[in-house]
């Protein structure tokens, strides 16, 4: 089997230089504005190409390479980013009545209206100390089932924007011993599987839907859905309620192309990051292990006045991913370099002189991430450039 068989079909194709009688309208040339290449990757669904609602041909192929890696019985392309994949969960999800973690992205509310389904809202504890919900206890999802019986299924976020994971092991098995599906929008949490010491950490999940954009080297809105005891043909029919007719071939190559990368390089890469933002938060104020469970990955700062952080943080054209009150929330990935980690800590070590902004300890501990940290590390191998396009 080819290591990229949907990114190797489109490939081939292109070199027939075949006459283009079919959309895209750009027909293959440049587009304007856009890197050169792309447009070769642009197809519609014919026969060399493959269709992603339809069994067999290159998308299929690569999507099962996916499950496999992930550990799970089948997988979904989505084009739509994870609010395709947690629509298409709560279609599969099969009943009426939920058991909705009141920690949830809008897409869970707006699935529930397009669907019709009623949540019964499952609360989280407040972490008074850290500002932020604690992880989903599974002794109140055991409750509120035996309180709500009417409830099909349990929708768990995890990780949270701010890292913070729950067991969804724990509470699998409570779904399980209930006879219920656990859903997970596992938006923020691609990466997870690659640092799991054992198992994947989503194994519990009957559907678990990932944004690959998010935290891996993956375009925008490129995103995975992975089943299990879930069939292709199910995931496929389940998402044409809410999916795009045209969905995007390069997205759908990116996903096929990162995947070998992953196998080669990406547990190394995370493991790197997840040592930065080990000593980032031994050295400043920050959500800790201390606090909750958390994605090794994040780095939550804790702040005296998260808004005006992140605003002059931007001024300094260093760019978070979200600011809340106390907060200022940092997305670190496998493809943040030595260089990068060192800009952002002068950065913040301009900001020291301001009390209500001390960063005081983060400049430190981003220069003391010296060579000898990274030098064992290769963020791209000549065949990992070769098949994703020389992206890190």
């Amino acid at each position: 089997m080819e290591k990229t068989p949907l990114w190797s079909a489109l490939n081939r194709f292109a070199d027939t230089e075949p006459l283009r009688m079919a959309m895209p309208g750009h027909k293959g040339k440049e587009i304007p504005g856009l890197p050169p290449g792309l447009a070769r990757l642009d197809w519609t669904e014919l026969p060399p190409t493959g269709d992603l609602y339809e069994a067999g041909g290159p998308i299929e192929e690569a999507e099962l390479a996916w499950a496999r890696f992930w550990g799970a019985d089948s997988c979904l392309f989505l084009t739509g980013g994870a609010t395709q994949g947690v629509h298409t969960m709560l279609r599969l999800a099969d009943c009426r009545s939920i058991l909705v973690d009141r920690v949830s992205h809008r897409s869970v509310h707006t699935g529930l209206a397009l669907l019709g389904m009623e949540p019964v809202w499952l609360p989280r504890p407040w972490l008074e100390d850290a500002g932020v919900t604690g992880p989903v206890e599974p002794e109140a999802g055991e409750q509120m089932l035996e309180k709500h019986p009417e409830c099909g299924a349990v929708c768990v976020t995890s990780p949270t924007y701010y890292g913070v994971c729950s067991d969804l092991t724990a509470i699998g098995a409570v779904c399980r011993r209930r006879g219920v599906k656990l859903l997970v929008d596992g938006a923020h949490g691609a990466h997870l599987f690659l640092l799991a010491a054992g198992e994947n950490p989503y194994a519990a999940a009957d559907l678990v839907t990932v944004s690959a954009h998010k935290t891996l080297a993956a375009p925008g809105q490129s995103a995975l859905l992975f089943g299990q005891g879930v069939s292709m043909d199910q995931l496929r029919q389940a998402s044409l309620l809410f999916a795009t007719s045209s969905p995007s071939y390069p997205m759908m190559a990116a996903l096929d192309a990162l995947r070998p990368w992953l196998a080669a390089e990406g547990a190394r890469a995370y493991q790197r990051t997840a040592a930065v933002v080990r000593a980032l938060r031994g050295r400043y104020p920050a959500l800790t292990e201390g606090d909750a469970a958390l994605d090794p990955t994040r780095l939550t700062l804790c702040v005296a006045d998260g808004y005006r952080v992140e605003a002059e943080l931007q001024r300094r054209n260093l760019w978070p991913e979200m600011a809340d009150r106390g907060h200022v929330v940092c997305i670190l990935t496998g493809s943040d370099t030595e260089e990068e980690i060192r800009r952002a800590g002068l950065v913040m070590g301009q900001m020291t002189d301001r009390p209500e902004i001390d960063l005081r300890g983060l400049a430190d501990a981003c220069a003391e991430l010296g060579n000898s940290f990274w030098k064992d590390l290769e963020f791209s191998s000549g065949s990992a450039k070769a098949s994703i396009g020389g992206r890190r």
